[in-house]
Order: C-alpha cells, then structure tokens, then sequence
C-alpha cells in the first residue's frame, strides 16, 4: 500500500485519509475490495443520521430540452451544507433522474437505478453523499413537467 493507492482511493470515494488507509489495509491493497469496504460503512454511517432532522435545503430546478421540467425539494440539516457543490450536484442527480423516469413518488424514486450508474439505486446514492458530507439528506418532494 503506498500514499498513491490511498490518494487514488479517496479520490474515487471522497473518504478521509484514515478511513482509506483502514479500508485498503483491510482489502490487504485491493482498491475495488477498498471501495467496496468504504460504500458499505458510508451507507451505515448513513443510517446513523437517518432520524436527524432536515430543516434547511433548496428547491432545485431543472429543464431539459424545454420540454420537461423538474421543480425538487430537497433537505439537509444546515444552510452551510445546502450550499456545497456536492448537495447541488445531487440535487442536479436526482433532478435529471425525475426528468428521465417520471417516477410516481418519492418511495418510487429511492427505489430506482441511478440512471448515471445502474449498479447504484437513488437512495444509496443519497446515502453515499450523507457519508461523504455528514449529514442527513432526503428528497422531501418534487414535480415534473412535461409538454
């Protein structure tokens, strides 16, 4: 294991220096073991938080093609968080996935394939940014348009 393979996996997964090093001892170097190891504490560490309150977030809107449109409540727990690029990059996720999927709710849309990454449903990509940013998240509501 050297300082490459833990820069390489923080980068991939966005874990601290400590918890990449922890994740590629225990995949004894094995970075797609390590990233695997990482997701599956991230997403527990996600659970953790599920409970918190989400009182602060954004209504994020997308248009694509001037056709269909995406209005998204989203939640955090604290303004500062609602600011990042990396909740604005979910909220942009989810919005896109509401545009190209029409799901019927908000369960219905958890339960999806992540249209970016068919391995991963939108309630663990959720999950993945609440391990990554510490904080609880969730969709609250949304609505699509379409002509």
């Amino acid at each position: 294991m050297t300082a490459e393979d833990v820069k390489n996996l923080r980068e991939n997964t966005g874990a601290g220096v400590m918890d990449a090093k922890r994740a590629l001892e225990e995949a004894n170097g094995d970075l797609d073991k390590a990233i695997q190891i990482i997701q599956e504490k991230g997403l527990a560490k996600a659970d953790k938080k599920a409970d918190r309150a989400t009182s602060a977030g954004l209504i994020f809107s997308y248009i694509h093609g001037d056709r269909i449109g995406v209005l998204l409540d989203i939640r955090c727990e604290t303004d500062f968080v609602a600011r990042t690029e990396d909740f604005r990059e979910l909220a942009h996720n989810i919005a896109m996935q509401i545009a190209a999927m029409d799901p019927e709710d908000v369960e219905a849309l958890y339960a999806e394939p992540f249209i970016k990454d068919q391995g991963i449903t939108i309630e663990n990509l959720i999950k993945g940014v609440i391990a990554k940013i510490g904080e609880n998240m969730k969709v609250e509501k949304f609505c699509r348009y379409a002509l």
